[in-house]
């Protein structure tokens, strides 16, 4: 087989990754959530199965799409600077494309305010009097708007690299995807006590380290893994990074979901984690953390060595089953937002 050829079936396995996240993710939220939704009450209208399915589809879409943002956003640090010739084609490829995950995030940002509008008003069709009412009086609807903002702005920024290429730094896309990111967790539950701001930095925290680790992982095994030369030099920075945001998403999530139900009134301990909704869906978040762990060991310890060596390796497949995790966990943690703690 010719290196062209070998190239193109690995950038054909690299691109299961994404598909296997987003996949796996869609799946897992509408599961999840159908699994956890309310039950009808007479005399109450409840919404309809399009609000009901929609609302988790599009919000778990703007999840990749944000995620998608950050990890295009960070190929050029993980590339490094150094031989453009090398990275260049690369990155040609990778700049348009943040480009209309910045566009999708902001659209589904705004479809989500949308949708949530309609949840709160069933059997009705919002009008704009109604979503700007709802984006007026309910947090999450700020949130979100503010979100679409900095998408809009990531958007701006990354036409200006598509334009001007790496004179636009990198780290400024990296922080205006990132700085999108902290009204996420606005959208899930509120804890009303002195220890609200805490968690809530828990949560922005534990969201931005999984879309670093997330988006990360799928930008390499789609525009990287191809190239065992570049892979070579990228990897090794993100197999140091995916440590960091290991331990941010364990430790962040762990305390944030048990400190959500410990504050929320009425709400015992540890027999909550096993007979509430959002106690079980926890429970499965962390589980499938947990199994993220040997996965990423493997890359880190097995297939590292051999990468650095150029040696040819199963990274994409490897990669991609990881990432089909990671997309599972992404679809529980919307299911979350929604279940109920009591």
């Amino acid at each position: 087989m010719t290196s062209t050829r070998v190239v193109a079936a690995r950038a054909g396995q690299g691109q299961l990754a994404g598909g296997a996240f987003a996949v796996c993710a869609i799946v897992a939220a509408v599961v999840a959530s159908t699994l956890t939704a309310q039950e009808a009450v007479p005399g109450i209208p409840m919404p309809g199965p399009l609000v009901t399915v929609g609302l988790p589809v599009v919000r778990v879409l703007l999840d990749v799409a944000a995620v998608a943002v950050v990890g295009l956003s960070l190929v050029p640090k993980l590339l490094g600077f150094d031989a453009p010739e090398r990275t260049e084609p690369v990155l040609r490829r990778v700049r348009p494309l943040a480009v209309t995950a910045a566009w999708a995030w902001a659209v589904c940002a705004l479809l989500t305010i949308v949708f949530q509008t309609a949840e709160l008003n069933p059997g009705r069709v919002p009008t704009l009097g109604m979503i700007a009412s709802y984006v007026d009086t309910v947090g999450t609807g700020q949130g979100l708007l503010f979100s679409a903002a900095c998408a809009l702005a990531a958007a701006g920024i990354g036409l200006m690299a598509v334009r001007f290429g790496e004179k636009v730094p990198a780290e400024l896309r990296i922080v205006v995807a990132l700085f999108g990111l902290l009204p996420i967790p606005v959208t899930g539950h509120a804890v009303d006590s002195v220890w609200h701001d805490p968690i809530m930095i828990m949560m922005e925290v534990h969201v931005m380290g999984a879309a670093a680790w997330t988006g990360g992982l799928i930008a390499l095994a789609v525009f990287v893994a191809p190239r065992a030369e570049l892979l070579a030099v990228a990897l090794p920075r993100f197999s140091r990074m995916a440590t960091v945001c290991l331990l941010m998403v364990g430790m962040s999530g762990l305390v944030s979901g048990l400190g959500t139900m410990a504050l929320t009134p009425g709400v015992v301990l540890p027999d909550a984690i096993v007979t509430s909704q959002y106690g079980l869906l926890v429970v499965v978040k962390v589980t499938l953390t947990a199994l993220l762990v040997p996965l990423a060991a493997h890359i880190r310890f097995r297939l590292l060595p051999g990468i650095r060596a150029g040696r040819a390796t199963a990274v994409a497949g490897w990669a991609t089953a990881e990432v089909a995790v990671m997309g599972l966990a992404y679809g529980v943690a919307v299911a979350i937002t929604r279940a109920s703690i009591g």
